[in-house]
């Protein structure tokens, strides 16, 4: 299918979906991450550009039932924030990130879905909930594909604000990390830095850890740079690795804290809550005391 591109007038191969581009408002809940700090010398970034809002009638009461609480909670000025989900799986951070859009924990909207592979359980999940997707990258197998600097084109036409990676398998190219700095994140199955890099992704990661004798493990989310999970870390959250542990139990556990931490991660994103240290490290400032930091 082919779309045309509001920027330049050329032609950007997309997934093919018939449903509209939905943007959902929904009420916040109050959710942080356990464990805090306290930081000093932050340096607050600038909020980012506004975003377009696209309008799903098949929402509508829902949208104006709660955007009067929305008006209340964000009353600073905070911006509702457009979200771009990578996936190449099933993607069951995908589903509770955009649950928790729906549900209210996130000021988010999921406007579009990437993936290397338009048949996948993520994809499948994005078209029966209207949300669009587009296919990157391109290859041989895959003619209708995005190129690098289409894809930008494509996330910017719909406003994105940030991208969350939940388990792409693909490197991201420096044109889409040059286009949104600090604006790219990725969950990990393991304490980074141990257990990632190039080949540790899924089973291959537990099978790793219960092999090494490691006592604990659990997911990371950190920033994405040009190379396989080394960008900065932005949360983690442990998980007891047990005697018994098959790789598969350990998945499990693993994967529960995935779905909580990630939406702790999206709602501090969508907040603004994210600061940086001088010496480059991210953290999340807490929505309950402004002064504490994880």
């Amino acid at each position: 299918m082919e779309a045309k591109s509001f920027l330049s007038g050329s032609t950007i191969p997309l997934i093919q979906n018939p449903r509209k581009l939905p943007s959902l408002s929904f009420a916040q809940s109050h959710s942080h991450l356990s464990a805090s700090f306290r930081a000093h010398k932050l340096l607050v970034p600038q909020s980012l550009r506004s975003s377009r809002r696209l309008e799903c009638v098949n929402f509508a009461e829902k949208v104006k039932n709660n955007d009067d609480k929305y008006e209340k909670d964000f009353d600073s000025g905070i911006k509702k924030k457009n979200l771009a989900v990578f996936v190449s799986g099933g993607g069951s951070n995908f589903r509770s990130i955009h649950a928790a859009c729906l549900a209210g924990s996130v000021y988010g909207d999921v406007v579009v879905l990437v993936t290397n592979k338009p048949d996948c359980g993520g994809a499948e999940y994005a078209r029966d909930n209207s949300i669009p997707v587009i296919l990157f990258p391109k290859t041989k197998d895959e003619p209708n594909g995005l190129s690098p600097d289409d894809l930008v084109a494509a996330l910017r036409e719909v406003d994105v604000d940030f991208i969350l990676l939940a388990g792409y398998l693909k490197l991201i190219p420096m044109e889409l990390i040059r286009a949104y700095p600090r604006s790219i994140v990725n969950i990990h199955p393991s304490l980074l830095p141990a257990f990632g890099g190039k080949g540790y992704y899924g089973m291959k990661v537990h099978k790793a850890v219960i092999a090494s004798g490691a006592r604990y493990s659990g997911p990371t989310i950190h920033f994405v740079d040009e190379h396989y999970d080394t960008g900065r870390i932005l949360a983690q959250r442990v998980v007891p690795v047990l005697w018994s542990d098959t790789a598969e139990d350990l998945a499990a556990r693993v994967l529960l804290e995935e779905h909580r931490l990630y939406v702790d991660v999206a709602s501090a994103l969508c907040e603004e809550r994210v600061v940086w240290r001088e010496d480059g490290v991210p953290v999340i400032r807490s929505k309950e005391n402004p002064d504490e930091f994880s």
